[in-house]
């Protein structure tokens, strides 16, 4: 096997040799460069809701972002909960609506963006804030440095998470969990610190600062809110865009007041490929959307893994063309006819049936 490939290498002129070597090159960039963006990807906690949620893969996170004008409440949310469950009742079995299976048909959350003024024994700060509600941290599991998450949909209302920066500033420490810090006149505890994400991305999205983790009603209270800006849904998703479509028609928002995203589908091949095709386009905005920024990150990624996908198809465009041009070439100067073929093929054929009566004669004798 060895002599053969040597003489089969031997009987390549330069021309062909240097091809072939940028044929396997260009293929190799390909998977390094798939291997790469792929792994960064799905380093992109925030929009792994519907895979951490639901492992089978049935599921879809849909986010949505709204205009800075728009108005929308807690009841608006609820309303829109009930109507979802209906939807669900028309198109799952009984089987997968019911509640005696233990496990919640969707999940959702929202979130409002703005600042917050907080006070401990040792100091005072003021920084931005997210207002959450809802599993928040189901779709932001952020890391935790000690302590844990809080839910929205915790009775009390009188929790706060801190990053590493806040918790030296207020308390000179990391381990605070169960501490109380003073929003207004307020008493709020500390149920964990987590830490912030660092790279050119975070910092350009927002993160280049403290952020601060409140319940969407202390931010209204004790702060500056601007409204809840973001809702976001994991949930079944028995046809393309069924998820999409419930939250686009029965959220009660205009069109033109929202920015919608499929998260688990945003970086599939058809999304790059639209992402490509409105460059130039993209970056206007005729609403006034606010991204949080999670979606600021996840819009810069989906730039890279679009320019990822374009010197994808070249580096993979290159070895077919190079193997297609070959083959034309060994087709042009072939010296066997369809007759050699069907000879070969019936030889072969031959050969493995006297090879198996052989085998059988020897183990009958055996």
């Amino acid at each position: 096997m060895a002599l053969k490939i040597k003489g089969w290498l031997r009987s390549l002129s330069l021309k062909e040799i240097i091809f072939s070597l940028l044929a396997i090159l260009s293929f190799g960039l390909f998977l390094a460069l798939t291997l790469w963006s792929d792994h960064k990807v799905e380093g992109l906690i925030d929009q792994q809701a519907a895979s951490r949620w639901d492992p089978e893969g049935g599921s879809a996170q849909v986010s949505c972002f709204l205009a800075e004008h728009t108005e929308i409440d807690e009841y608006m949310i609820m309303s829109f909960e009930k109507q979802l469950e209906q939807s669900f009742k028309e198109v799952l079995s009984a089987e997968e609506v019911s509640e005696e299976s233990g496990k919640r048909l969707f999940i959702d959350a929202y979130s409002s963006l703005g600042t917050i003024t907080v006070t401990s024994e040792k100091g005072k700060l003021e920084a931005d804030a997210v207002g959450i509600g809802g599993d928040f941290f189901l779709f932001h599991p952020l890391q935790l440095v000690s302590g844990g998450y809080f839910s929205g949909n915790d009775l009390m209302k009188d929790s706060i998470i801190l990053d590493e920066d806040a918790a030296w500033q207020l308390f000179g420490s990391n381990d605070i969990a169960g501490r109380s810090v003073m929003i207004g006149d307020v008493p709020h505890y500390v149920a964990g610190v987590v830490k912030r994400q660092g790279g050119k991305f975070a910092e350009s999205a927002g993160l280049n600062k403290t952020v601060l983790y409140v319940s969407n009603e202390s931010l209204t209270a004790y702060g500056v809110s601007e409204g809840i800006s973001v809702y976001e849904l994991v949930a079944p998703n028995p046809v393309k865009n069924f998820v999409y479509n419930n939250v686009k028609e029965k959220l009660g928002v205009e069109e033109n007041d929202m920015v919608m995203v499929e998260n688990s589908s945003r970086y599939s091949l058809e999304a790059l490929l639209m992402v490509m095709l409105d460059f130039g386009t993209r970056s206007m905005q005729n609403s006034a959307v606010k991204f949080p920024y999670w979606e600021n990150i996840g819009r810069g990624w989906e730039d890279v893994k679009a320019l990822v996908l374009l010197f994808q198809i070249l580096f993979l465009l290159i070895p077919v063309v190079i193997i297609t041009v070959f083959l034309i070439i060994k087709w042009k100067n072939k010296t066997w006819t369809f007759r050699d073929v069907g000879r070969f093929l019936v030889d072969t054929k031959d050969n493995m049936i006297q090879k198996a009566r052989g085998e059988k004669n020897k183990w009958e004798h055996f």
